[in-house]
């Protein structure tokens, strides 16, 4: 089973940017569909964004479309979270996680945990107004 671990958070100003690294170990990531999520106070964690093992499909929460881009570098078993125009709604925990779902035509359709994901820290992420 592969670890993860996040990093890359901090405060930002609104309409700054951001990018979140999550690394793996033990295995790779090849292997994994991986997703970000997030957990703002007093509220349940939700999906972000997730990406397929291989093909490249992905997949984005409406509130972060066109703002928000996943990317997945096998090579460097990592996966990467750019954020740009950050909101103060945006501020949360982000956590990744290896997740189950359906990549076709280039999206990833119903992205959850895996059953067997074990949560990382998270990193988290403070965007101020």
């Amino acid at each position: 089973q592969v670890q993860l671990v996040e990093s890359g958070g901090g405060l930002v100003q609104a309409g700054g940017s951001l990018r979140l690294s999550c690394v793996g170990s033990g295995d790779t990531l090849e292997d994994y569909a991986v997703g970000w999520f997030r957990q703002a106070p007093g509220k349940a964690r939700e999906v972000v964004s997730c990406i397929s093992r291989t093909d490249g499909g992905r997949s984005y929460a409406d509130s972060v479309q066109g703002r928000f881009t996943i990317y997945k570098d096998n090579t460097q078993n990592m996966v990467s979270l750019q954020m740009n125009d950050l909101k103060p709604e945006d501020t949360a925990i982000y956590y990744c996680a290896t997740v189950a779902g359906t990549s076709s035509g280039g999206n990833f359709y119903v992205c959850q945990p895996r059953r067997d994901n074990s949560w990382g820290q998270g990193t988290q992420v403070t965007v101020s107004s």
